[in-house]
């Protein structure tokens, strides 16, 4: 599947998920504190429960939640309680890595359109993510930044009035992102053009990530940012 870069002048890019393994900081917080603890730890389970319990109304800004949410995942995994292991879990998962093709995949696509961050992140931790991508964005949005989370509309919103300023209209946006609940399904309702990045292929289930209600087929689909540079370039 092809990309034509003519077509598009600005990829707006879910950051936690897409370009950065959260699952793999927040499994690898978890997994050190049951080793500690002499407990075995289902991390695929755990991490389901932490997707359900990222819907729960009382959910604050990510990764700040991680206090509260670890607490949920220690009560029904029997693993020990404190403030001290919920914020062990917001560092464990502020310190994700990146996924191993993000960072040259952005610097490829950085080369053919201009690379915008969307993230339900806290400006803080986006911080040290784009550290982690090697700061390729041109534009930044935040929780922070927009006063919401994806997918409410009014992030699209916001990001949609910016780039106004700028030329960029809705039709020049390529929207690229592994959640269906977050990005894939709310940018169809907005009339976006969509890329999904399967993060999970070959994994059953969402892992981490809350589940959608329904599943929304994107107009371009791959399962690393790597291919989709190779599409770009092709």
């Amino acid at each position: 599947m092809q990309v034509t870069p003519a077509k598009f002048k600005v990829l707006t890019f879910d950051v936690v998920g897409t370009l950065i393994d959260f699952e793999a900081g927040l499994t690898g917080g978890l997994m050190a504190i049951a080793e500690e603890s002499g407990v075995d730890l289902d991390g695929e389970a755990a991490l389901a429960l932490y997707g359900e319990c990222r819907r729960d109304p009382a959910a604050e800004k990510f990764p700040d939640d991680l206090a509260r949410c670890y607490q949920v995942i220690a009560a029904r995994f029997g693993l020990p309680t404190g403030d001290e292991y919920g914020a062990r879990m917001v560092e464990a998962v502020a310190a994700s890595p990146a996924f191993p093709d993000s960072v040259s995949a952005l610097k490829r696509l950085g080369g053919h359109f201009r690379l915008v961050a969307m993230t339900n992140a806290r400006r803080w931790a986006f911080e040290r993510f784009s550290t982690a991508l090697a700061d390729p964005f041109w534009k930044v949005f935040t929780t922070d930044d927009t006063g919401t989370e994806k997918p409410d509309p009014a992030f699209f919103e916001h990001v949609f009035a910016d780039l106004a300023g700028h030329g960029i209209a809705k039709a020049d946006i390529l929207h690229v992102a592994q959640s269906q609940y977050h990005d894939i399904g709310i940018s169809r309702q907005l009339g976006m053009t969509n890329c999904w990045i399967e993060r999970r292929h070959g994994r059953a289930g969402y892992g981490g990530t809350i589940a959608p209600e329904s599943f929304t087929e994107p107009d371009f689909h791959f399962t690393s940012l790597a291919a989709l540079a190779d599409a770009v370039e092709a």
